[in-house]
């Protein structure tokens, strides 16, 4: 072989190393992010745990002050201000008992934050959750899967009158597949004009065509199937992971 050969296999070699180099350093640098990204949502969702805790234990502690204001107000009669006051009570106490607990911490942090967003802007929310783990999805698919569902539904609640906003989320197990179901109450038909769901957030303000997107992304690379289907006045969108 010739010496120009001889540099050439060298430099082949060289270039596939760098390569392989290249993209092991690739992997690590994001194998290294998305650990930073767990721990930091980690210790925010602990933050917010004890956040709710402390405030639990404030209001137990504040009881016995409460009362004693409730009952100075009932013995002057002063009604109106024992109403205002024990309505701020139960405004209280309703805001601690709406944490839902799981089990499962990122499953706790992602169904509150959506349904505290969601009850400040007049959304009636009806939960049923059983504690599974979704050992099949990493963390980061788990939350952009269950955040683009729970985001779809509720930006399609605030296109309703208030009076008619109302959303569902359902976890369960089933014939060996985990399930997420989330629906909410519409006034008129999205797939009849659109059964694609084609149209996109930025071109027409709907609320369900980029997200549906990513969720049968998320959804099939996890070897799991989904289904988008109306019922009973509610639009539906469930996912099925296998154990």
């Amino acid at each position: 072989m010739s010496r120009y050969g001889q540099l050439k296999k060298q430099y082949e070699q060289l270039s596939s190393q760098y390569a392989r180099l290249y993209e092991e350093h690739l992997e690590l640098a994001y194998q290294y992010r998305q650990t930073q990204e767990e721990l930091a949502e980690r210790e925010q969702q602990s933050q917010e745990v004890y956040a709710l805790h402390q405030s639990g234990r404030r209001l137990k502690h504040d009881m016995k002050n409460h009362l004693m204001v409730l009952s100075s107000y009932l013995a002057s009669e002063n009604y109106d201000k024992a109403r205002a006051y024990s309505s701020e009570i139960l405004d209280k106490l309703n805001a601690m008992h709406s944490y839902i607990e799981t089990g499962n911490t990122l499953l706790n942090h992602i169904i509150n934050e959506k349904f505290r967003y969601a009850r400040e802007r007049g959304i009636e929310i009806k939960a049923e959750i059983e504690n599974l783990s979704f050992a099949a999805m990493s963390s980061m698919d788990f939350a952009a899967l269950l955040g683009n569902m729970l985001d779809n539904a509720i930006e399609a609640s605030l296109r309703e009158a208030e009076s008619a906003r109302h959303l569902e989320l359902l976890i369960s197990k089933k014939q060996g597949y985990e399930t997420i179901c989330v629906k909410n109450r519409i006034s008129k038909s999205v797939l009849e004009g659109n059964p694609g769901l084609l149209s996109t957030k930025e071109e027409k303000g709907e609320a369900h065509g980029i997200g549906i997107l990513r969720i049968k992304e998320i959804t099939e690379s996890c070897h799991g199937m989904y289904d988008v289907y109306e019922m009973d006045g509610f639009f539906c969108v469930a996912v099925f992971i296998p154990e």
